[in-house]
């Protein structure tokens, strides 16, 4: 029971500093309101537009392909290293190879939904289009 008695004691420091923290700060920092602590900082310069920009998802879904496919090769090099010092020792090729092709054959598979849904593929702006037609009109 002791264990636990450790554990709970743990979890309340952990909690306890930073609401003490918080608190402390809370009560000894200035208050002085004023517009420009309320403003969007934009390196000095007076801030044009709103706050509210909306990305464009394909940013997103690009990022996190990058990511997945990132992974795969650095999960990738480690089986490559391994690889000829277990066919040394014996290991049957096909026991080391097909753990790698199911787990690349599932990427691949998700790379090509990914392309059929559209998910890389850039959307036009309404702005490209016309200037496009208007290239090709003249």
């Amino acid at each position: 029971m002791s264990d636990w008695i450790a554990i709970g004691a743990l979890a309340a420091v952990g909690l306890l500093i930073p609401i003490g923290m918080m608190t402390v700060s809370a009560l000894l920092r200035p208050s002085v309101p004023e517009t420009g602590k309320s403003t969007t900082y934009e390196s000095g310069e007076t801030p044009t537009g709103t706050t509210k920009i909306r990305f464009n998802i394909q940013y997103y879904m690009v990022a996190l392909l990058f990511v997945v496919f990132d992974i795969e090769t650095v999960l990738l090099f480690p089986w490559a290293v391994i690889y000829r010092p277990s066919i040394e020792a014996g290991v049957p090729m096909m026991d080391l190879l097909w753990p790698m092709l199911t787990f690349v054959g599932i990427l691949a598979i998700g790379l090509v939904w990914a392309w059929r849904s559209g998910a890389i593929s850039w959307a036009r702006s309404p702005l490209a289009a016309s200037r496009k037609t208007e290239r090709d009109l003249n």
